[in-house]
């Protein structure tokens, strides 16, 4: 497909150019951070996975009694006709829910209808091209996940305050990203990510109970590796048991799958992407392009 001049956003049913999408100031996603989202991408023609992303959307809007005014499946063509309308075949999907227009004060009473809005971009992995092939640096930082009966990290929601201070953190120690502890100091995910390790055969990666999010990446981390015969595990990891691990990896939809190198400024191993982390990267890649995780941009979600 060609590439429109103006990116055309989706909100609330029209298509407007990127420069003149709006919402309002009293926008309660805007006052408050009241509001959930999915970052979904698309590769050669399908959407990756729509139907489990759509599943979480739906999911996070029942954890804060969001009632959203359209049904999967129409959400769902909403997405594909925004990359139709966009002329893109692989893009970076952005699907915002926000409480809706209410009066100033966090009452959600006051916000009679949800918007949705939904940005498409062919925008690279969030850490650059090249951490794909030489990995990043990661920093544990001060800054806490959020407790589960606190802010819960299994709802994708707009409040991202947490994840800014852990990576702003990480900034100042001149890491290319952060790992953030839960409440009781075992690790936790980066600002966006989740954490694997890979240590004598095992991989390992946080629980839900450690304030994480449950990724769509990282399920599909957790197929591969079983499909390769590697054990998987999900429970606390020290950050001692991080740092003397064989391999670390993190995972997301606007990162993928990327390699950690160093932690603290300790490297890993000679300082390269992992040898496993590499298999699994390279098979999670032919899984973005088998067609039956995918929904064509040419046809009707169903």
């Amino acid at each position: 497909m060609i590439k429109l001049i103006s990116t055309l956003v989706f909100i609330d049913g029209e298509f407007y150019p990127k420069e003149h999408a709006k919402i309002s100031v009293y926008d309660h996603g805007l006052l408050y951070g009241d509001g959930i989202y999915e970052g979904m991408r698309c590769y050669s023609g399908y959407v990756f996975q729509m139907n489990e992303h759509l599943e979480r959307l739906m999911k996070s809007a029942k954890s804060l009694r969001i009632e959203i005014p359209y049904n999967k499946q129409e959400i769902g063509e909403f997405v594909l006709e925004t990359l139709r309308k966009n002329r893109l075949n692989n893009a970076y999907i952005r699907l915002l829910v926000t409480r809706g227009i209410g009066a100033i004060g966090p009452d959600p009473r006051s916000c009679k209808r949800p918007s949705l809005i939904i940005i498409v971009e062919d925008v690279p992995n969030v850490h650059g091209t090249d951490a794909l092939t030489k990995g990043i640096s990661m920093a544990i930082v001060s800054i806490r996940r959020d407790a589960i009966d606190a802010t819960s990290h299994e709802i994708k929601s707009l409040n991202y305050l947490n994840s800014i201070q852990g990576k702003m953190e990480a900034i100042q120690y001149n890491a290319d990203d952060a790992i953030l502890l839960d409440s009781r100091g075992f690790i936790s995910e980066s600002p966006i990510c989740n954490i694997f390790i890979y240590s004598n055969g095992e991989i390992v990666t946080p629980h839900s109970g450690n304030g994480i999010l449950l990724g769509i990446t990282r399920q599909n981390v957790i197929e591969i590796a079983k499909e390769m015969g590697l054990s998987v595990v999900q429970r606390d990891i020290t950050p001692y048991e991080l740092i003397n691990a064989d391999e670390v990896f993190i995972t997301g939809t606007h990162a993928e799958i990327v390699g950690v190198t160093k932690v603290n400024n300790i490297e890993f191993g000679s300082g390269c992407v992992g040898e496993i982390t590499k298999q699994i990267m390279s098979r999670f890649r032919e899984r973005t392009l088998n067609l039956k995780f995918g929904t064509p941009i040419e046809k009707q979600f169903v």
